[in-house]
């Protein structure tokens, strides 16, 4: 699995950090946010209460791969730059089933050739 955090500056200008995600160990960040995970796929709610610390979702070596792509879903907009962390971090086999359950085919359709 990955994690992207998709950022915006004032012109509309995109990048995303893209955290990668093993099968290993609970995450102590997910962990946290388990049970305010909607209880059903497509509804929205806003939890004023969760408060998180997104760095504490990142790996301690944060070296990254750069490159020009677009988003990986709709509208699939270009001209975004990319930060791919080299090191990924953990998620246990429970996390990543209940993230499944609730999004399943979670993948952008593939693509033709240009």
């Amino acid at each position: 699995m990955v994690v992207h955090l998709v950022h915006a500056d004032q012109e509309g200008n995109l990048a995303v950090v893209a955290v990668l995600l093993q099968k290993a160990e609970a995450n102590p960040l997910i962990q946290k946010l388990r049970g305010d995970l909607p209880k059903e796929a497509g509804k929205e709610e806003l939890l004023d209460s969760v408060k998180i610390n997104v760095a504490d979702l990142l790996p301690a070596d944060r070296s990254y791969y750069n490159f020009p792509a677009s988003l990986t879903t709709p509208p699939c907009s270009e001209n975004v730059t990319w930060f791919v962390l080299k090191h990924p971090v953990t998620a246990s086999a429970a996390e990543i089933a209940q993230f499944e359950r609730l999004y399943p085919n979670n993948a952008r359709p593939t693509q033709g050739a240009i």
